[in-house]
């Protein structure tokens, strides 16, 4: 009796004879699915606006996503993603969620806190809800895991980055669009007006809402940048909430533009592989546009 095949088994196949005809055969499959996973891409971007203090010019963000911990990444992977991530000896950290696959089978969850713990970064660490930190009822868990690890989570709500002088920009965080219940309204009701607005979305196309609430920029991730982009075909991974804007930087909207940055994401989910779509850190720096 032949093998039932599992949705991961037939998409791996598919991936493996698209690569085939392309005429990259068993050499491009080796390499989408042992080499580009790690070839990490640190990505650098500034993050300018006239409502950023002058005081905040040069404090520098990192910010990581969809680690998805259990498929194809493991333990050891995770903790040098979290010595790369304290040589930049960031001034802030944002987790933009997705931290196991399957919370609920992930057998080393007692190792994640203490990596997580390592992480250093003088002006907080935040993180939000991504879909699979609720799926397979790992919203607790995930919750504690952050907490304990001194992270801020920030599930609708929002919080001051605030410097000694006084000065101050707003984090807002929401909740995931697929699994979650994400309210901007509800998440930004007690930031001031006139202050620079950063949110943190795990979904990216949820940016054309954001831009209707005088957001000026919105980190995301849940794409994986498409994690396989084969050629003349395209992006093969494209979920939910992350077709419109798959990865890289946007400009939305006119009068009053927001501004988007999608990370392609540290890890992969459905598919083992990655091909044309490198694992990213995204490093930001905020400058007063003000600042010559």
């Amino acid at each position: 009796m032949p093998k039932k095949r599992t949705r991961r088994t037939f998409l791996k196949s598919t991936v493996g004879t698209l690569l085939t005809v392309l005429g990259l055969g068993s050499g491009g499959y080796f390499y989408a699915h042992r080499i580009e996973p790690s070839l990490l891409e640190i990505s650098e971007q500034q993050i300018k606006h006239p409502l950023i203090p002058k005081s905040f010019d040069g404090i520098k963000i990192v910010q990581f996503s969809d680690t998805h911990l259990g498929f194809q990444y493991n333990i050891n992977q995770f903790k040098g993603l979290i010595k790369r991530i304290n040589a930049i000896q960031p001034d802030l950290i944002f987790f933009t969620g997705d931290l196991m696959d399957e919370p609920n089978k992930y057998r080393e969850i007692n190792k994640i806190v203490p990596i997580l713990q390592q992480l250093n970064a003088p002006l907080g660490q935040f993180c939000i809800f991504g879909n699979h930190d609720h799926g397979g009822y790992g919203s607790e868990l995930y919750r504690n895991i952050m907490h304990t690890a001194n992270f801020t989570v920030l599930l609708n709500e929002s919080r001051p980055i605030s410097l000694k002088d006084g000065s101050s920009i707003y984090l807002i965080g929401i909740d995931d669009a697929m699994l979650g219940r994400p309210d901007l309204a509800l998440a930004q009701k007690y930031v001031p007006e006139n202050t620079f607005k950063l949110l943190l979305s795990h979904a990216p196309d949820l940016a054309d809402m954001a831009s209707h609430f005088q957001i000026h920029w919105q980190l995301s991730g849940h794409s994986h940048g498409g994690q396989v982009k084969i050629p003349f075909i395209g992006a093969l991974v494209r979920p939910p909430f992350a077709r419109k804007y798959p990865e890289g930087f946007y400009s939305i909207g006119e009068t009053t533009p927001l501004s988007l940055y999608v990370n392609r994401g540290i890890g992969t989910t459905r598919l083992p592989f990655r091909f044309m779509a490198k694992p990213e850190l995204s490093v930001f720096t905020l400058k007063s546009e003000n600042i010559k």
